[in-house]
């Protein structure tokens, strides 16, 4: 008695449920056919294409014809569309390559000729001078050409780590000196080299300052100021 209560009951729910189920996909179907009642699809069937031959409206779709296709095509391949534009620049006057470069060669050579006016530059103490010769952007530096020379009757010891380097507002600057002996004999020999500073550090610096001195007693003192620094 039991087993066939639950059969019946098994089939009442399933029944239901089917009956649910059923009633509700009427009534979306209702509901779709309803709402697209009044939506209509365009006809542009092939018979009623060949019709319309000037590119008329069929229920909002436009038909333009192969002739014009190939037409506009064909001007746009040819630039036609870009005759008023390339007309227009071509009449536009355009400063030449000689007017364009001349203030920036008369500004570098003016440049270039007040640098080369102040060298050398020369510090001189106790018989030993120190003299910059030229200042030139290489790569990412700052290369000063330097000359020290010996005329006194001893030798001087320097040591470049004491070496001051500062631009015109007072900030101190690193520097690395090379090609420079440690000890200066005095045979009045000249000998050159480099003193080299990081671009970065002089960027919105107008002229160097740079002050030497002997090691260990420090009694000399090469000083001079003014150095520009190349553009």
């Amino acid at each position: 008695m039991g087993l066939n209560s639950t059969v019946v009951l098994t089939v009442v729910l399933l029944t239901m449920m089917f009956g649910a189920g059923f009633t509700s996909a009427v009534w979306g179907y209702g509901l779709g056919r309803s709402a697209l009642k009044e939506i209509t699809q365009p006809d542009v069937r092939p018979n009623n294409l060949a019709k319309n031959k000037n590119g008329t409206r069929h229920d909002g779709v436009i038909l333009l014809q192969e002739k014009d296709i190939l037409a506009t095509v064909k001007k746009r391949m040819e630039g036609k569309d870009t005759e008023v534009a390339s007309a227009s620049g071509k009449n536009a006057k355009k400063p030449t390559s000689a007017q364009a470069q001349k203030p920036k060669t008369e500004n570098a050579s003016s440049a270039s000729a007040n640098n080369k006016s102040v060298f050398p530059i020369v510090s001189r103490d106790g018989g030993v001078s120190l003299e910059v010769m030229e200042a030139a952007r290489q790569g990412n530096s700052l290369v000063l050409s330097v000359n020290l020379k010996n005329e006194s009757q001893q030798s001087v010891r320097f040591l470049y780590s004491f070496l001051n380097v500062t631009d015109d507002k007072g900030r101190a600057l690193s520097a690395s000196v090379e090609e420079l002996p440690g000890q200066l004999p005095p045979n009045s020999k000249v000998y050159s080299g480099t003193v080299t500073i990081p671009t970065a550090l002089v960027e919105n610096s107008k002229e160097l300052t740079m002050s030497l001195t002997d090691y260990p007693d420090q009694k000399m003192q090469l000083q001079m100021s003014g150095i520009p620094v190349a553009q």
